[in-house]
């Protein structure tokens, strides 16, 4: 696992001024999805706290990997359906952010025991139950899974769209276009970009699409015509200067319940809701780190370890909950820019968390990026999603597909996965990636348990069955 077409690897320094330009578009790729989980649970929670919480759940997440895992941790949409339970069964607003803390806590906790498991008892477990033809195919659904989305805001605008069944409005062409437009620029700076160009597409492809964008929009507020309005500048009409951190709503917690009876009775909807999740974010978490071993040409698993990332993604959600209330996961967005700009610097990413903890208290800025419309990151993800489906499957390039045991793992786990298997039990959701995990898992053991094909020696063969 030494191949790499890497320019930096996670040891490397690419000096200052590149950094922060690598940091920006990491920053760029990573911000749409943190900042939603928040806005789709609702109740009041900030953004700004969220990207916060983000940033300092990743630098926990670097210093228990030591710096030599590459990866942003951004908010787990895994967990939106625990949080919701939360406030649903919290007695007021102030319990329900202290829910969500605890909550983070005691999924933090079960990633702190496996990470305990995992460090006494090795990992070749684990290289058994999920090898390369199960995590490759689980890799690639991580991005398949995303295609919907990606093409879903390739055609959004922010004031008026109709759905692809009925007749596209006018407002829907031309997001399209700048869609378009990000995702060519992408490729363009990416495929003929010379030296620090080639390495930096996606900051080129948000920016050229942003501008057609705003030119549309500007040409809709001077036709007074909303079909034209690609961008909602509204939003910095009612920015929000301070974040809303969780730990600051959550004082008057303890106090909103009557008796102990009656917070033990919340604190088990709450490991109900928190605690099958871990396991299933567990399977993800390997799958993303597995992806990443693969781009470094090294495998993160030994060094530093599954049980050092899995510590570093459990605390590191506890503090960044502490303070955004979501929990945190490593990002297949991240991992797809560190493999499109060959970029693998860990620096990158601890300038990154730094920057997203410092624009969530400058207002102007934050805005400016959540405004970013939803055609654009659309046209760009379209690439991003694509390279994390690719790399899972040359994961699997060198197997034997002429074995019909192999054909029905990978087949299983992609038909599954792109068909949006979801279990649902409750408010416990399993998404179709862990979904997807599970089943590949069960027809490889299934598969396999008379033992491996033996292929036959050389001179084991006559003349005649070469013949």
């Amino acid at each position: 696992m030494n191949k790499t077409n890497l320019t930096y690897m996670p040891e490397d320094n690419p000096g200052w001024a590149k950094t922060l330009v690598f940091a920006l578009q990491q920053l760029l790729a990573i911000l749409a999805a943190t900042i939603a989980v928040p806005a789709i649970v609702g109740h009041g929670m900030s953004a700004s706290a969220a990207l916060f919480g983000a940033g300092v759940g990743t630098l926990v997440y670097l210093l228990f990997t030591r710096f030599k895992s590459p990866v942003f941790l951004g908010s787990s949409f895994a967990f939106i359906g625990s949080m919701e339970a939360a406030f649903a069964g919290a007695v007021s607003a102030s319990a329900g952010y202290l829910g969500i803390i605890i909550g983070a806590l005691l999924a933090g906790l079960v990633y702190v025991i496996l990470a305990l498991i995992v460090r006494f008892a090795g990992t070749k477990w684990i290289t058994k139950l999920m090898p390369a033809i199960v995590i490759g195919p689980t890799v690639a659904i991580i991005g398949l899974s995303l295609a919907g989305n990606a093409i879903g805001d390739l055609t959004s605008g922010s004031f008026y769209t109709n759905p692809w069944d009925e007749a596209p409005s006018a407002n829907t062409w031309l997001a399209l276009f700048c869609g378009i437009v990000a995702l060519f620029t992408t490729i363009g700076f990416s495929v003929y970009g010379k030296k620090m160009l080639k390495m930096i597409p996606f900051i080129f492809g948000i920016l050229a699409g942003y501008s057609i964008a705003a030119l549309f929009t500007g040409i809709g507020y001077w036709a007074q015509n909303d079909a034209f309005k690609i961008i909602d500048f509204t939003q910095f009409q009612s920015m929000s200067w301070l974040p809303k951190f969780t730990f600051v709503e959550s004082f008057n917690g303890f106090t909103a319940f009557k008796d102990a009876g009656e917070f033990f009775a919340y604190f088990a909807t709450l490991v109900v809701a928190y605690v099958p999740v871990a396991f299933v974010v567990f399977a993800e978490h390997i799958a993303d780190h597995r992806n990443l071993s693969s781009i470094l040409g090294r495998d993160l698993l030994q060094e530093p370890g599954l049980h050092a990332t899995l510590l570093g993604d459990g605390i590191g959600s506890m503090a960044g909950a502490f303070f955004g209330g979501c929990p945190n996961t490593t990002y297949g967005e991240s991992v797809g820019t560190v493999a499109i700009s060959g970029n693998a610097s860990t620096r990158t990413i601890a300038v990154t968390s730094i920057m997203a903890m410092a624009l969530a208290f400058i207002a102007p800025f934050s805005t400016f990026f959540a405004s970013i419309p939803k055609c654009v990151m659309g046209g760009v993800c379209v690439a991003l999603y694509g390279f994390i489906a690719v790399s899972g499957l040359k994961m699997v390039q060198t197997t034997d597909l002429d074995d019909n045991r192999n054909l029905f793992v990978i087949s299983v786990i992609l038909i599954a996965g792109i068909g949006g298997l979801k279990l649902t039990v409750g408010r416990i959701t399993i998404t179709s990636v862990a979904a997807a995990l599970i089943l590949g898992i069960l027809v490889n053991i299934l598969v396999h348990i008379g033992g491996r094909k033996k292929t036959p020696k050389a001179e084991e063969t006559s003349p005649e069955q070469s013949e």
